[in-house]
């Protein structure tokens, strides 16, 4: 948020200040994600909204949409926006401004939106049992203005991008959401890093792991988590480098009946060839030069929790021999010993390359690759994440800004802009390097310049709204193919779970040059 002479403070600002506050407090305090928080105060707000309206204007029963558009209108001008009635249908309302109650700040955190979402949704919700809610243009996002679509009809919203809105169930619905299940991941993962940095409890707000999944493709990787960790099913998770493979691996684990029991993150490629069999499979004293006592390797310092293998396609074709037999059979033998050890470990693989074609050219046994390969989850690259990137630059500037004792919180908007135009190639650790070197140089709380590379010609020459098509088709393919890889190329069954219909699947998929032959069998 932009800094102001104390002079110039106004209700909005005291306002701003206090809500983006109260979320840093909550994440610090172990409460994620913030965002929920917002969702759930808005909602609750909606609902008082909505009763000060009624009884000012003498209204009993539900709203119709004349009515419901005069609130929402109403509501937002008198907090200081701009708010005017575009267009109003039984389907769809539409209300737009060129004004937005929290100020510039609101492009530091676009997250302030959601209040929006949340009010309109809440009321029109319970007013007409359903509602989907589509910022079509933010000025948090560096548009001219806002658009607010309401879509009412849930049969005509079913293919509009949105967040929904359902009429309040009652006591007792167990119906979980997605802000839910990232809260079971957040609190479960937490509460195994307490476990095991008990004597850095002090620094827990700066170190704890968080996984950020404001976008669809990541809110798909948690209900891939959530599914698969109660399993004893082996996990292959796939994803450029620097996405956060380990950092999934260890809520599947968090998630999992064996959260009591160790994890043991190994980087296959990290190890010299020459010891990989005795890391891996440990050693009885005497079997090599050197080795003057017994040496129990990761598989059995993790018996009865989960290994961790990165860079799985860097392993020997010998050890990929004796890691199928520890998957298969359950038991090793250590290096130069000749007992049989039982070892019931959880595998769970990462790659950041392509295993089909290794094994294709025969670097990775194929009968290997199935017994990983049982479960696969895919990890989006953060240019396919434009919805994620304002919350991790606000989660890493808060742990760096402790790290180095700095009062660095935020971006201007013009470097927001840049971080989002950026192509990224190494994901959320190339984000992380650039921001640290920015919040060492920094003399601001807020980071005004930051050492980026140009963006190619095209991209320059690209629209914000371009990009962001480009970013969302990327997206909707690398869906597509996840839910084909699930589905077998049964296009029926991806349809169901996007409901759409078969043949709007179809479409997609010939527009995206994608053969549902391929993903079957």
């Amino acid at each position: 948020m932009h800094s102001a002479n104390f002079s110039h403070l106004t209700p909005i600002r005291f306002l701003q200040t206090f809500v983006l506050e109260l979320m840093h407090v909550c994440e610090e305090a172990g409460i994620a994600p913030a965002e929920r928080l917002i969702d759930q105060i808005a909602r609750s707000a909606s609902r008082f909204f909505e009763e000060a309206f009624r009884e000012e204007f003498a209204v009993e029963g539900a709203l119709d949409a004349e009515r419901y558009a005069d609130l929402i209108v109403g509501l937002k001008n008198h907090i200081g926006g701009r708010f005017s009635l575009a267009s109003r249908d039984v389907g769809c309302i539409r209300v737009v401004n060129d004004r937005c109650p929290f100020g510039e700040g609101v492009k530091n955190s676009p997250e302030l939106c959601r209040m929006t979402s949340s009010v309109f949704g809440g009321i029109a919700a319970r007013n007409f049992g359903y509602a989907k809610v589509t910022l079509a243009r933010r000025i948090a996002l560096g548009d001219a203005g806002c658009e607010v679509h309401v879509h009412l009809d849930r049969g005509a919203a079913r293919d509009v991008e949105g967040v929904e809105y359902l009429a309040p169930t009652a006591p007792g619905d167990d119906r979980r959401t997605m802000d839910e299940l990232q809260a079971r991941i957040d609190e479960r993962m937490h509460r195994i890093w307490c476990q095991m940095n008990a004597r850095h409890q002090a620094e827990e707000s700066v170190r704890r792991p968080i996984i950020v999944a404001r976008s669809p493709a990541m809110q798909a990787v948690l209900q891939a988590i959530e599914t698969v960790a109660p399993t004893p099913a082996t996990v292959l998770i796939h994803g450029e480098t620097g996405v956060g493979k380990e950092l999934v691996a260890r809520a599947v684990h968090a998630m999992s009946e064996r959260c009591q029991k160790p994890f043991i993150a190994v980087n296959c490629g990290a190890i010299p060839e020459g010891i990989v069999e005795s890391v891996l499979f440990g050693h009885e004293k005497g079997a090599f030069t050197g080795a003057i006592e017994v040496h129990r390797g990761y598989f059995e310092r993790a018996d009865g929790g989960t290994l961790f293998l990165d860079e799985v396609d860097a392993l020997t074709p010998a050890i990929q021999t004796r890691l199928l037999r520890v998957i298969q059979e359950g038991e090793l033998e250590r290096v130069g010993g000749h007992q049989t050890l039982m070892v019931d470990t959880r595998i769970i693989s990462a790659t950041n390359c392509d295993l089909e074609k290794a094994v294709a050219e025969g670097r990775f046994r194929q009968d290997l690759y199935y017994r990983i390969n049982v479960v696969r989850i895919a990890i989006p690259p953060l240019r396919q994440r434009p919805e994620d990137l304002p919350h991790l630059v606000d989660l890493i500037l808060r742990r760096l800004s402790k790290r180095y004792g700095k009062p660095v919180n935020s971006v201007s908007p013009e470097v927001m802009a840049r971080l989002r135009a950026c192509a990224w190639p190494g994901n959320v650790r190339e984000l992380e390097n650039t921001l640290e070197k920015a919040v060492l140089f920094a003399r601001l709380p807020e980071i005004t310049d930051i050492p980026l590379p140009d963006l190619p010609p095209e991209a320059r020459e690209q629209s914000w709204k371009e990009l962001r098509r480009q970013m969302l088709d990327r997206l909707e393919r690398a869906y597509l193919e996840q839910a084909l890889r699930r589905a077998q190329g049964n296009v029926n069954a991806v349809a169901e779970g996007m409901e759409l219909t078969p043949r709007a699947v179809y479409l997609k998929l010939r527009a995206y040059g994608m053969d549902p032959a391929k993903f079957r069998g």
